[in-house]
C-alpha cells in the first residue's frame, strides 16, 4: 500500500491579548521569566495522538506545556497499514487477503484518525493555541505557543521514533491496553532510538503540572541524561526534590545541587532507607508523593538485555504504577 501522508497546518484566529498576559484557559499559567528561560531550550513538542484511551491525557499535557514554555506542539497520528499488519504476523503465504477486509481496516483507521484529530483540535482550542506553520512562526513578532497536525501511515513504533528525533520533548500516553504493563512498543522504540526525553502522561491530567518535580537519582549515566533533559522544566518549577534510595555513596549530591544552582534551580535532597520489604520503585513513588510532586524525572534503570535495561527493575515498577507524569531518558 502506498504511504498516505497528511500534513495539515492552518491558520486560526489568535487571541489578540499581549503575549505575557494572554487570556488563560484551564491549566494554563502566566508566562514568568523562568518559563521564558525554559522556553529557550524547549521550542517543539511532539505528542502522540493515537486516538486511544490515553491519547487525550497526552494531548492535554502537551498543550499545557506548550502554553507554559511558549512552544510549538505537533499532534502526530499514525494510521494503521493493513498490508504491513498482515505481513508482520506472517499472513499472506498461502492466504488470500480479502479486499473487503483491507477496505474495512482502512475505513476503521480513517475513522480513528478523524477522532484523534478532532480531539487534538478541541483541546488545542480550549488552551487558545493557534495553528501555525514554521513560516508563519518565523514571520511573527510574537513567537508564542502554537500547534500543528501531521498524520502518516505505517508502523507507529517506527514512525514515532523517527519523527521524535527532531523535537525537544516527546509526550506519549499510556493506553488502557498496557495500563498494568511497564511499556508499549512505541514507548520502548522512542526511548531507545530517538535520543529525546519522553514524558509519559496519565490518562487523567493532574490539576498541577511541573510545579513540584521529584528527581530519582542513582548516579547512572541514564540519570545524568534525565537530569540534563529535564533542566528546562526544572527551571520553570516552584520546587525540586532530589531523591536517593538506600545507603549507597551519595558523595556526588553536593555537586548535583551546585549544578542545579548554576541554572537557578534550588533543590533539596532526601535520602530514603531501603527496607527489604519494598521495591526501590515503590519507595521512590512514595517519597515523590509525600513531597507533593506532580512530576517524576528518572533515567532508564536496570541491566542488559536492552529491553530490561529500559524497563527492568525500578523503571518497570514506576511505569506500572505511577499516576504522575513521568519524564524518562535513556
Amino acid at each position: 500500500m502506498e504511504q498516505q501522508y497528511v500534513d495539515e497546518i492552518r491558520e486560526k484566529p489568535f487571541d489578540a491579548a499581549p503575549a505575557l498576559t494572554r487570556r488563560q484557559g484551564p491549566g494554563c499559567q502566566s508566562v514568568s521569566a523562568d518559563h521564558q528561560r525554559a522556553a529557550a531550550s524547549i521550542k517543539t513538542i511532539l505528542v502522540g495522538a493515537s486516538g486511544g484511551s490515553a491519547s487525550n491525557g497526552a494531548i492535554e499535557l502537551a498543550c499545557r506545556f506548550g502554553n507554559r514554555l511558549r512552544a510549538h506542539v505537533e499532534g502526530y497520528h499514525v494510521l494503521l497499514d493493513p498490508i504491513a499488519v498482515f505481513a508482520s504476523v506472517g499472513a499472506g503465504e498461502g492466504f488470500a487477503l480479502s479486499g473487503d477486509v483491507v477496505a474495512g481496516m482502512i475505513d476503521d483507521a480513517d475513522a480513528n484518525a478523524a477522532k484523534a484529530k478532532a480531539a487534538f483540535e478541541e483541546i488545542a482550542t480550549r488552551h487558545y493555541l493557534p495553528y501555525r506553520n514554521l513560516a508563519q512562526i518565523a514571520a511573527a513578532r510574537d513567537r508564542g505557543p502554537s500547534v500543528g497536525w501531521r498524520a502518516e501511515t505505517g508502523d507507529p513504533s517506527h514512525l514515532v521514533a523517527e519523527r521524535a528525533r527532531f523535537f525537544d520533548l516527546i509526550v506519549l500516553g499510556r493506553s488502557s491496553r498496557v495500563v498494568d504493563e511497564p511499556s508499549s512498543n512505541t514507548i520502548e522504540a522512542v526511548l531507545a532510538r530517538s535520543g529525546r526525553p519522553v514524558l509519559l502522561a496519565p490518562a487523567e491530567p493532574m490539576a498541577n503540572l511541573g510545579e513540584a518535580v521529584a528527581i530519582a537519582w542513582n548516579g547512572s549515566p541514564q540519570a545524568v541524561r534525565a537530569l540534563a533533559a529535564s533542566l528546562p522544566l526544572l527551571v520553570a518549577a516552584e520546587s525540586v526534590m532530589l531523591i536517593t534510595v538506600g545507603d549507597g555513596d551519595n558523595s556526588d549530591i553536593p555537586a548535583i545541587l551546585d549544578h542545579l544552582n548554576w541554572h537557578g534551580v534550588v533543590a533539596k535532597h532526601r535520602q530514603i532507607p531501603a527496607p527489604s520489604s519494598e521495591s526501590t520503585g515503590i519507595l521512590l513513588l512514595n517519597a515523590a508523593q509525600e513531597a507533593g510532586a506532580d512530576m517524576l524525572v528518572m533515567g532508564g534503570y536496570g541491566h542488559q538485555p536492552w529491553r530490561e535495561a529500559l524497563f527492568g527493575g525500578v523503571t518497570r515498577d514506576i511505569i506500572g504504577t505511577s499516576l504522575v507524569p513521568l519524564l524518562l531518558m535513556h
